[in-house]
């Protein structure tokens, strides 16, 4: 994997001052060292989307455990369900990390996207002093003027049979008159201490080293690793009425009680019956 690196790029690449790039060296100065995670850190000025770029340079051979191929513009960003993501240049953090978690039992993988989410609310919350909660099962929320609103999403992808590929969209520095729709935000709308975005990569990739870590050497128990613990307790979803829009043009409505051992999220009925989904786009009927 040897994309050129958008720090060393020239032309425009200060055309706005309040978004500076990054700076590829210095990140893979902080990051990449002996016995830790992060293998390689590369940064590309423009892609489609560095997670469809990540999966074919690890099914080619080109990236080994702990590469991160980050963007500074994204122009076919995917969210789940083929979702559109998209954001000016330089105004978020979009990357992906490949992962082959060997000593995890494939029925466990499912945890990486909560764990990359409990991941980057620990980060943001040292690095840029916002409160990110979690909506399951992908969602990065942020507060802004009192709403509840959606800064970021994460999307795990398999990279042939021993290996995964997880992605994050985060919104940084986007302006009101930017959002896509009402109901984005961004760390800058939420009122983040810096939106400097090269300390607070750092701090996402630290966190998701020691999320990571701690999750493998207990064999992906989340239990016992303390993630389902932390997932839930910054769960957004939890203790409110959803509807889930389940495969099969099938919906259900309840009050969602539990997020399950498999990464499940639990709803309880009217009825009176606890059903796991572990698939579905999640709707917050009312507020927490």
């Amino acid at each position: 994997m040897t994309p050129r690196d958008a720090s060393e790029a020239g032309g425009g690449r200060w055309s706005d001052l309040d978004r500076p790039p990054l700076n590829g060296a210095a990140l893979r100065r902080a990051l990449v060292r002996e016995g830790g995670l992060w293998s390689g850190v590369d940064v590309v000025q423009r892609t489609g989307s560095t997670n469809s770029d990540l999966v074919t340079a690890a099914s080619e051979g080109r990236a080994r455990e702990g590469a991160v191929l980050v963007a500074e513009e994204q122009t076919s960003g995917r969210g789940r369900l083929d979702r559109r993501w998209t954001a000016p240049p330089r105004s978020g953090l979009f990357f992906s990390v490949l992962l082959t978690p060997s000593e995890v039992p494939v029925a466990r993988w499912g945890w990486l996207p909560l764990l990359t989410g409990v991941a980057v609310a620990t980060g943001l919350s040292r690095a840029a002093g916002v409160d990110t909660a979690l909506k399951w099962p992908n969602d990065l929320l942020v507060t802004v003027g009192g709403e509840e609103r959606k800064a970021g999403g994460i999307l795990a992808e398999r990279a042939g049979t021993d290996a995964v590929v997880v992605g994050v969209g985060l919104n940084v520095t986007l302006r009101a008159e930017e959002l896509p729709v009402p109901q984005a935000g961004s760390l800058a709308l939420a009122g983040a201490v810096t939106t400097d975005r090269d300390p607070l990569l750092r701090a996402v990739l630290r966190s998701l080293e020691e999320w990571y870590e701690r999750w493998r050497a207990a064999g992906g128990d989340p239990a016992a690793s303390g993630l389902q613990e932390t997932y839930a307790a910054g769960c957004a979803t939890l203790g409110r009425t959803v509807r889930a829009e389940l495969p099969g043009d099938r919906s259900l409505v309840g009050e969602a009680v539990a997020v399950d051992g498999d990464g499940r999220l639990v709803i309880a009925t009217e009825e009176g019956v606890q059903e796991p989904v572990g698939a579905g786009d999640i709707v917050h009927l009312r507020p927490a």
